[in-house]
């Protein structure tokens, strides 16, 4: 069964803080009454016991904490997967991801990553840290968390984040060259790390790091839609309510929330 769980961190954020407090609106805004449940692929998502939920995390949140959060993330998502459990964490920053994917690889040790990002976050480290948020492939390249990354969306690669690319095998496409179906067409076990800020910033304000020139919601559901392979885990990431216009971005995160689950119940009502 799919199963969300509510990560409040953003303390390796750069630049502004602020989506640790994303968990609670994008599920003010699932819960909300001005749409229904069903999703775009005829999944009733609203339907009793079509997915369970695990609450939200309790954590630190800030610098001196960070090593115990990371160790309860990993702990909280070792114990979903145990319980046959298949996580969809909402976050965060994007750093989550490091030790959400440190609880996979006894169990899908085949992982593919598909990761929607206006960023690679592929840095070595970035402002002294290794731990940033814009470095947690790196660190699950590094640690061979899984056999092959696609990212989607990138427009803001650097020289050194092209090395990193090479160094790791990681397969980049670009918002030039989208549309990328084929690209997700994988086989095995299936990651969707879904940072918010793939979609251009006219469909989603709230985010720390605006770049324009980025999906639409229509072609990240699109691509959303064209995946294959079991879904095992996902995230949705850097939603930033300080920075949200009258809840635009909470609604639009809901939305990919909604066809994700919807993707990963697998039962169609007809």
């Amino acid at each position: 069964m799919a199963t969300l769980l509510g990560i409040p961190f953003d303390a390796n954020s750069s630049y502004l803080r602020g989506p640790s407090c994303a968990p609670q609106k994008i599920r003010e805004a699932q819960q909300c009454d001005g749409s229904n449940k069903w999703s775009e692929l005829g999944v009733d998502v609203g339907a009793p016991d079509a997915f369970a939920d695990a609450g939200d995390l309790k954590l630190k949140d800030a610098k001196e904490g960070v090593a115990d959060d990371f160790a309860a993330i990993e702990g909280a998502i070792q114990g979903l997967l145990a319980a046959g459990q298949r996580p969809l964490s909402l976050g965060g920053d994007h750093s989550i991801t490091y030790p959400i994917l440190r609880a996979f690889p006894r169990l899908h040790p085949d992982l593919t990553i598909l990761h929607f990002d206006a960023h690679p976050d592929l840095y070595d480290e970035f402002e002294g840290s290794r731990l940033s948020h814009a470095c947690p492939f790196a660190r699950i390249m590094e640690e061979r968390l899984a056999k092959r990354l696609v990212q989607i969306g990138i427009r803001t690669l650097s020289r050194h984040q092209r090395q990193q690319a090479d160094k790791f095998a990681v397969e980049i496409v670009t918002m030039s060259q989208l549309p990328a179906y084929d690209r997700l067409k994988v086989r095995g076990p299936v990651y969707i790390s879904f940072d918010m800020d793939v979609l251009d910033p006219a469909f989603a304000p709230g985010i720390s790091h605006r770049e324009p020139g980025g999906m639409s919601v229509r072609e990240a559901i699109a691509h959303l839609h064209a995946i294959e392979g079991a879904i095992v885990g996902a995230d949705i990431v850097e939603y930033n309510p300080m920075q949200d216009i009258e809840g635009m971005t909470a609604t639009v995160a809901a939305k990919i929330l909604k066809e994700i689950l919807g993707m990963m119940i697998k039962i169609v009502h007809r």
